[in-house]
């Protein structure tokens, strides 16, 4: 059997009993990070075998671990914090052992993503967790351009190195949409800043990001109200005070309100001259 276990993403208390058993009973565990792996191990005096399964060796090292679920070896799958698979190691085992006919149990646990959409109050029936966007920008406003039509909450992931510049292109996407980006998740420094993405980059701008950050973002809505003349003159200075140029900003703005390319073009020329 291989276990898919969740181990806590902040405060240990988080961790299952039914986690725990699986940790002490089996033959051996595979860890994102043996390091990170042999601090929760000692702490619940776990005594087991350890070796690494990361992204950079998964795909060299799953045909032997399939030759020892075979063998009648029961495994147990863990990544640094939260549940493998979800946006950490795991995924191309997981699919491996279900095409292989071999038995695979996943356990329930900890999951940043859930806590930080329950945190946001951007509560609806359904939500999409997409994890972490490209890095690089043109692939990047790439995904946003397929997800802004969605009329759910959506959920990234997100690094403190990249959260500034995630955010201004998710606002140039999206629009000045609510969000909200929770950090330290079930930690001591634990916090929640909830907003619309214009706010929440400007708080950003002042404070330096530290940790991991689970961002929600508001759906669109379904239908687009009637806009006046002063709100498309804002949206399109929105778009060019993020970076898109006249063209993008002008194609943007006419595609999300339904108008003439070059009603809102004269719009745009007239916002350049008066600012």
């Amino acid at each position: 059997m291989l276990y898919v276990c969740p181990t806590p993403i902040g405060n240990l208390e988080d961790i299952t009993l039914r986690v725990l058993r699986v940790l002490q009973e089996v033959d051996l565990i595979l860890a994102e990070d043996t390091r990170r792996t042999g601090q929760l191990l000692r702490h619940f005096q776990i005594a087991r075998p350890v070796e690494s399964l990361h992204e950079h060796n998964e795909r060299e090292k799953t045909e032997r671990i399939l030759d020892r679920l075979q063998q009648g070896q029961n495994i147990a799958l863990v990544s640094d914090a939260g549940t493998p698979g979800i946006s950490d190691p795991g995924g191309f085992l997981i699919r491996a052992v279900i095409e292989a006919g071999l038995p695979l149990e996943v356990l329930p646990g900890a999951n940043a993503a859930l806590l930080g959409f329950l945190q946001s109050g951007l509560l609806s029936p359904g939500f999409l967790f997409f994890g972490f966007l490209p890095s690089r920008r043109a692939e990047r406003l790439r995904e946003l351009e397929k997800l802004k039509g969605l009329t759910y909450p959506i959920i990234f992931y997100e690094a403190p190195h990249r959260l500034q510049s995630m955010l201004a292109d998710v606002l140039a996407v999206f629009g000045d949409r609510r969000a909200s980006i929770s950090r330290e998740l079930t930690k001591k420094f634990e916090e929640t800043k909830r907003g619309t993405l214009s706010e929440l980059l400007g708080f950003f701008a002042e404070h330096k990001p530290r940790g991991e950050f689970v961002v929600t973002v508001a759906g669109a809505e379904e239908e687009a109200e009637d806009k006046n003349e002063d709100d498309i003159l804002l949206a399109l200075q929105r778009l060019l005070a993020a970076g898109l140029s006249r063209k993008s900003a002008v194609n943007q703005v006419s595609e999300e309100y339904r108008l003439p390319k070059n009603y809102v073009y004269d719009l745009a020329l007239r916002l350049t001259v008066e600012d």
